[in-house]
């Protein structure tokens, strides 16, 4: 789940990190907290980055402020009206600088990275300092500072260098995928001020954590799924939706980015990816085999890929579902499937006989071997297609 910034920083404020004043600005009047502020600046709560060069980030004088908050409000269209503002005080900003934290998945560790020129240009200019952390260990800050020492005067990379070693702590603490700090400012008197904060939360975590605090953000996960995903949520799976050209049907996170990877590698894209989610229900497997066989409806999807993996379950128990799918659902497009099963679940299992059925039921290829059975599906496309 990705927070909206005034959730983050109030996680962030939580944990002692140093925020602007802020509050969420009502709809009429300006409130009194926010009456002795040096500057305000209105803030849309969008989940998306690139708010400043849309015009969804602006510093105004109060009898500009709900002017300023409609003129938002129009800018983002039907999805202005629950859209939410916050009101924070302008700071004395001398300096720009970008710190992130992420999990590296690959290394299974969090990975800094830090630019010393931050802000909205931050993408333009030279790649980011990239630093691999162990959190529990000794001395994380004194590791951070000299890999900052080249970029920042001493003093100021000892500053952040603590600050970041915090960062991490909260990244651990909060189940965090991703804290990203852009800009972190230099005040005028030398502190550190977070001025923008992105932060997203694994939602195999959410369980752990106050749902309360998030609410907001959630609503805005909720709002921004479409009418598939969100009938998937619903039905105990995770369907993301995206722009290709194979609906693909799977199970796990791990298999579906192989599969996705797969398509690719041959010049196709997903035009889908499935996961579990936790506490979903055990059999989703027409469930997903709907939403899928819907985006292959669509004119740019060209072929349907279903490919999973059973441990214990029975093959054939997997291969009747599709079977009576099939039977009420014809494929709209070409469907491709592949099983790849343990001893245990495929004993007594007759592969060849399973085979014709599917083949009598319009699956246009049947394997275990998922390169090999993406590599026909390419072949079989670019035949078609020349």
């Amino acid at each position: 789940m990705r927070l909206t910034e005034a959730e983050g920083k109030a996680l962030l404020r939580r944990h002692g990190i140093s925020v602007p004043r802020g509050l969420l600005l009502p709809e009429e009047g300006l409130p009194g907290q926010a009456a002795g502020w040096a500057g305000l600046v209105l803030k849309a709560q969008v989940a998306e980055g690139g708010r400043g060069k849309r015009g969804l980030v602006r510093l105004v004088a109060p009898e500009e402020l709900h002017a300023a908050r409609d003129a938002m409000r129009a800018l983002l269209g039907a999805q202005g009206a629950a859209v939410g503002f916050l009101l924070e005080e302008a700071a004395p900003v001398s300096r720009e600088l970008f710190l992130a934290l992420r999990i590296d998945g690959t290394a299974q560790g969090i990975e800094l990275l830090f630019a010393a020129d931050g802000g909205v240009a931050v993408e333009e200019g030279d790649a980011p300092l990239r630093l691999l952390l162990d959190p529990g260990a000794p001395g994380l800050a004194e590791v951070i500072h000299a890999a900052l020492r080249g970029h920042l005067p001493g003093e100021l990379a000892a500053r952040v260098a603590r600050l970041a070693a915090r960062l991490a702590g909260v990244m651990r603490a909060e189940d965090l995928e991703l804290l990203e700090v852009n800009p972190l400012a230099v005040l005028e008197d030398g502190g550190l001020l977070a001025l923008d904060a992105k932060l997203v939360r694994d939602d195999a975590a959410l369980g752990r954590h106050d749902a309360a605090a998030t609410e907001a953000s959630a609503a805005l996960e909720e709002a921004a799924l479409s009418p598939l995903e969100r009938e998937a949520r619903s039905r105990g799976f995770t369907l993301v939706e995206m722009p290709g050209d194979v609906a693909l049907i799977s199970a796990g996170a791990g298999l579906g980015m192989l599969l996705v990877d797969l398509l690719a590698d041959h010049g196709l894209s997903a035009a889908s990816f499935m996961d579990n989610r936790r506490g979903g229900a055990a059999e989703t497997t027409e469930a997903r085999l709907e939403a899928a066989f819907a985006l292959a409806a669509r004119p740019g999807v060209r072929a349907i890929l279903f490919y999973t993996t059973l441990a214990s379950r029975p093959v054939a128990e997997r291969i009747d579902t599709l079977l009576a799918f099939l039977a009420r659902h014809p494929a709209p497009k070409p469907l491709y499937v592949g099983f790849a099963a343990a001893p245990s679940a495929s004993r007594g299992f007759d592969a060849a006989a399973a085979a014709e059925r599917l083949r009598a039921a319009g699956v246009a290829r049947l394997g275990d071997d998922p390169l090999a059975l993406v590599g026909a599906m390419a072949a079989d496309l670019g035949a078609r297609a020349a």
